[in-house]
């Protein structure tokens, strides 16, 4: 049974937070039992330290054990410090004294475990043809050291999944190899427009599929964020129902809807993305609400890199269209698919005749990447020096939107109206 409440009017402080958690995550769930938490890290928005502060009121002192783990997927790995201070823990000996803290380190070898496989038949169904394969399915074994496993994070619109959050958290938060390269590529090539923002999609069935390959018993605490008041969703229990829950709510205030495209959009990334990897999302958040041929600027001065896990293979190949990756799959080969599919949902929609690639958004990172490094990748480059805010600010009477902070919020358009 799900509990929680949530609102685009509701505010939630640390007394609902764990009131919540009590009447949603039954006592024989985790007293005298390990559990093992997880969480995002730093390129997700919501209070973290309250809902840590919270889990530690409310199952802290009776459960065996309380680890945490950061569910990284292929981020960056976080330094100790650097998780005691996502978590908001200023005092570790006096309130965390019995419990670890870990990234999940998917690189290391013998990290990962297979619980099971996808058929040919299952990748064939679950995608609707799309894709005909076999799949292993492999997960971070230290999951099974581990009575209970408690998933906490946010559920935003997501380009890969429809909706962020729940079972997202096993797969691809600590899991790895081949099975995290051929969803994040089912997802590319079904491409982010068909896909965001959508509750019910052929990856999130996937995703859910291996959940049930999972043995320890997983349960959640789904948030839900409203950037302007804080906290006004929560939902504890199974974890397909609290995040149905959530997505419903999220659809309700991530989703921003215009009524024309824009000759010019420009998002600015906020610093927790530090790399193009995640400041991505500007794209998949705005790309709809981009004219044809029109031009989206992300503006991020602060971010130096395009990606510190993948950057040889992007710096190499470039970003395109789904259509030219399809076109050139024998030359990309040795390039994982989760990468591939990076480089597709960052560069958006187009069409791919005749040899020549026609995007239909003209991309720009107004970053400190260097002008001959965004050549290389296949965008374009601005100098953020050179742009002042205030000329993008309240012009959308003149075909510009300006968007900050962007990443979050899934901007759309319009239906068309029918006729009468």
């Amino acid at each position: 049974m799900t509990m929680g409440r949530g609102s685009p009017e509701t505010v939630l402080h640390e007394e609902d937070v764990a009131a919540i958690i009590e009447q949603g995550t039954p006592v024989r769930q985790f007293e005298n039992k390990r559990v093992l938490v997880l969480t995002p890290d730093t390129t997700r928005t919501c209070p973290l330290p309250m809902m840590i502060r919270a889990i530690r009121r409310t199952i802290g002192e009776r459960c065996a054990r309380l680890d945490f783990m950061v569910a990284l997927g292929t981020h960056t790995p976080m330094s100790p410090e650097a998780i005691l201070a996502l978590y908001g823990i200023t005092d570790r000996e006096r309130d965390f004294a019995r419990s670890s803290f870990f990234n999940h380190a998917w690189e290391q070898p013998g990290i990962l475990q297979r619980i099971g496989t996808l058929s040919v038949r299952d990748v064939e169904t679950i995608s609707a043809g799309i894709l005909s394969e076999e799949v292993p399915i492999e997960i971070n074994r230290k999951i099974f050291e581990y009575d209970q496993v408690l998933i906490v994070g946010p559920v935003f619109p997501h380009e890969v999944v429809g909706f962020s959050g729940g079972a997202k958290y096993l797969f691809p938060g600590i899991s790895g190899g081949e099975f995290l390269h051929f969803f994040h590529w089912l997802a590319a090539v079904i491409t982010c427009k068909k896909i965001i923002g959508i509750k019910d999609t052929p990856v999130r069935r996937v995703i859910d599929r291996a959940m049930q390959m999972v043995a320890v018993p997983v349960h959640v605490l789904a948030m839900v964020v409203n950037h302007g008041t804080g906290l006004c969703g929560l939902y504890a229990g199974h974890v397909r129902d609290a995040w149905s829950q959530a997505a419903d709510l999220s659809a309700r205030i991530h989703i921003v809807t215009k009524p024309t495209a824009f000759q010019v959009v420009l998002g600015a990334a906020p610093t927790m993305y530090d790399e193009i990897w995640t400041a991505g999302k500007v794209m998949y958040k705005l790309e709809q609400v981009v004219a044809p041929q029109g031009r989206l600027i992300l503006y991020a001065p602060h971010i130096r890199e395009v990606s510190r896990t993948w950057g040889r293979y992007i710096e190499s190949v470039g970003y395109h269209i789904r259509d030219y990756l399809l076109a050139h799959m024998d030359q990309l080969k040795h390039v994982p698919r989760g990468v591939l599919a990076h480089l597709t949902h960052v560069r958006g929609t187009g069409s791919y005749k005749g040899g020549v690639e026609h995007p239909d958004v003209d991309l720009v990172l107004a970053t400190a990447i260097p002008e001959a490094v965004c050549r290389q990748i296949n965008v374009g480059y601005m100098d953020p020096r050179r742009i002042h805010l205030a000329d993008y600010m309240n012009r959308e009477n003149r075909g510009i939107l300006f968007v900050d902070p962007a990443g979050e919020i899934l901007h759309r358009l319009e239906p068309p109206h029918a006729e009468d």
